[in-house]
């Protein structure tokens, strides 16, 4: 159990951490159609493993059904959504906006991120926005949330009562400048982080000694991101072509040298050593388990690495307007 803290919003996962429990959290991610049945389906499967469920946002710059339709549709199949904004296709007017209408649903968190760049996707030609970047956009939904009002200062009616987020990625470059951008997100807002996936643990450790070293998981909740390999393709393509990925040679070669038909029990096999590690790690509040489509696999990870059940809330969750009130 970690130090109890006392959660402003409505949000579980909030209140998860300010228990002292360790967060578990996954992600789905929209279909590029309308079918909703797609998410409900993906809903169904995450539901009682993890506390809320990350809804991507036109992830890798592909259309896809928008992040907060998806959000309402999980809420209303009982699920906790984490709605994902990202500032590439927005100005400040249409988040605000979007802001409002997921606070209208009871939408209680929203993870503020960058987004791909458009050439990695469907639109390559498409123009991005970034009239806000993702740190400007933490300050927002602070200013919404805490003041109640507008970027332009009018005052807003009923401020949302968000519990805010913002991703770190631990392995990009240059190395140097990753606790102090962490920093600048925290001071920007952020209440909670989720990082890139981890494979590299010396390495994750080394940052997360600078982390505390700045006292700074003492300021934000760190969720730990963790992604079971599928194949040993799947190892290499990560390892040679996906950008801010740090995947060490060893866990390349295990994965090629164990069977083919035995390849993704090695994968979640990787997964599940890689949290029992995080554990140990001062500062980790939590995991964010990114199954990418293996969402079936996700209740197995949370099982078999001791994080169910989950725990109940020792008090029902303030409703927005009454979390907004403290």
């Amino acid at each position: 159990m970690r130090p109890k803290r006392t959660p402003r919003t409505a949000s579980r996962l909030e209140q998860i951490l300010a228990e002292g429990h360790l967060a578990v959290t996954s992600e789905c991610g929209p279909p590029r159609g309308t079918d909703g049945n797609v998410l409900e389906k993906k809903g169904a499967l995450l539901k009682g493993y993890v506390d809320v469920v990350n809804v991507t946002d036109n992830q890798t710059s592909m259309t896809r059904l928008c992040s907060l339709a998806a959000s309402i549709r999980l809420k209303q199949a009982g699920l906790e959504p984490v709605l994902q904004m990202v500032t590439r296709d927005k100005n400040r007017i249409a988040l605000q906006s979007d802001i409002l209408g997921a606070a209208s649903f009871d939408i209680n968190n929203i993870l503020c991120l960058t987004g791909d760049h458009q050439s990695f996707g469907d639109c390559k030609t498409g123009q991005n926005v970034h009239d806000l970047d993702s740190m400007q956009l933490l300050q927002v939904v602070r200013q919404m949330r805490d003041e109640g009002t507008f970027i332009g200062g009018d005052a807003i009616s009923q401020p949302p009562a968000m519990f805010i987020g913002a991703a770190a990625n631990p392995f990009a470059d240059p190395f140097e400048i990753r606790v102090p951008r962490l920093a600048k997100k925290i001071a920007a807002g952020a209440e909670f982080i989720q990082t890139q996936c981890i494979y590299n643990m010396d390495k994750f450790e080394t940052w997360m000694k600078g982390v505390r070293d700045r006292g700074l998981h003492e300021q934000t909740y760190i969720l730990a991101g963790v992604t079971p390999f599928k194949t040993a393709g799947m190892a290499k393509y990560m390892r040679s072509r996906v950008p801010g990925i740090d995947v060490p040679e060893e866990l390349v070669k295990r994965m090629s040298d164990t069977p083919k038909e035995k390849q993704a029990d090695e994968g979640i096999a990787i997964c599940l050593e890689t949290i029992e590690r995080l554990k140990e790690v001062e500062g980790v509040s939590g995991f964010h388990i990114m199954a990418i489509e293996w969402e079936e696999k996700v209740p197995e990870i949370v099982e078999r690495a001791g994080l169910y059940p989950r725990p109940e809330l020792e008090e029902p969750a303030p409703t927005p307007a009454a979390a907004a009130a403290r």
